[in-house]
């Protein structure tokens, strides 16, 4: 244990070899700015407009986004127009089931209505009525072509 913590290197001496590598860290760093510089004074000169079409192109995005997105106004308004449409079809069943159900308190106490599903159901007739029962359509015979025969 004590052979190791001789080995670990003393603040001074870290130090004194960062001071000593720093003119080599300049020179690598000013020769890297030389050819950057132009760059950087145009990018510079134009930051305006570029922070213009940065902020443009994110407004963009973000219209579209708005727009056209998973959860978008178009997704919205076709959403919308489904919950419309069920609604509108929850209504006709819920009007359909409140006609069956005052038909079958109908059927269950009123004798007329009872009368008359017997007799526009089951044809039945009270003595002395008659039932007028129409002719069953006949079944026409399918055109008879030339091509069929082929």
């Amino acid at each position: 244990m004590v052979s190791n913590i001789a080995r670990l290197v003393r603040p001074e001496q870290g130090l004194r070899a960062v001071a000593a590598r720093v003119p080599r860290a300049e020179a690598l760093a000013a020769s890297w700015i030389v050819p950057l510089r132009p760059l950087a004074l145009r990018l510079y000169a134009l930051r305006r407009r570029i922070a213009t079409v940065a902020v443009v192109g994110v407004a963009a995005s973000l219209l579209g986004h708005v727009m056209f997105g998973a959860n978008g106004m178009v997704v919205y308004r076709q959403k919308r127009a489904e919950y419309e449409s069920l609604q509108k079809q929850f209504r006709q069943v819920q009007e359909e089931n409140s006609r069956y159900t005052q038909q079958i308190e109908g059927l269950q106490s009123d004798e007329k209505a009872i009368e008359k599903e017997a007799r526009e159901q089951l044809g039945y007739a009270k003595p002395g009525e008659y039932v007028y029962v129409p002719p069953v359509p006949a079944k026409a015979a399918p055109p008879s072509t030339r091509s069929a025969k082929k």
